[in-house]
């Protein structure tokens, strides 16, 4: 009977310990996504600053650039997707093609020298860049949590349960195709 009663605390000892182990892994893996939630949050921000100031922008250029339709049309279909969608990865395939769209924008201000040299533009297309810079630094603090966080789900042990418990892995906000491409430098023209 002693026999039996120590290997049954033994056992009772060995569960305890798988999870007290199990609910320490659970605990890190939420502390790391609400990480990345409040990275995701901090990134949310900046858009929303984006977004509050395009409108600005586009009526700035209609006024210079009417005939440019085309292209503040598609930063307004851009920016309306852009505001539209909550899912991580749909958010950032939109706000790819609003940073598109803006590129655009922006260059079409080379043609119309009125434009360029508009103080309320100038103002504007500063207060964007600032903008883009903030959400590029947000971008790198959300992909260094969803780094940390996927790494944390797929290692040993906590592989063993984070599906089991619905961890799954987070999309990394990347940088829109344009801005990975280097830009083509021709002196031969």
């Amino acid at each position: 009977m002693g026999i039996i009663l120590i290997f049954l605390l033994a056992i009772v000892a060995i569960v305890v310990l798988i999870a007290l182990f199990g609910v320490g892994i659970y605990n890190r893996l939420i502390q790391l996504r609400q990480l990345v939630k409040n990275a995701w949050a901090q990134i949310d921000v900046q858009l929303k600053r984006r977004h509050d100031l395009i409108p600005n922008l586009v009526n700035t250029v209609k006024g210079y650039a009417a005939h440019e339709k085309g292209t503040i049309d598609a930063v307004i279909t851009a920016r309306s997707k852009a505001t539209s969608v909550t899912i991580p990865s749909d958010r950032i395939k939109a706000e790819g093609e609003l940073s598109s769209a803006l590129g655009r924008l922006l260059a079409v201000s080379e043609a119309y020298p009125n434009l360029k040299a508009n103080e309320n533009f100038l103002g504007l297309q500063n207060e964007l860049r600032g903008t883009e810079d903030r959400i590029a630094f947000s971008r790198q603090a959300y992909n260094d949590s969803v780094t940390q966080f996927n790494t944390s789900i797929q290692t040993f042990p906590a592989v063993l349960f984070a599906a089991f418990l619905g961890f799954k892995e987070e999309p990394f906000f990347e940088a829109p195709a344009e801005e990975k491409e280097a830009p083509k430098v021709d002196f031969g023209a």
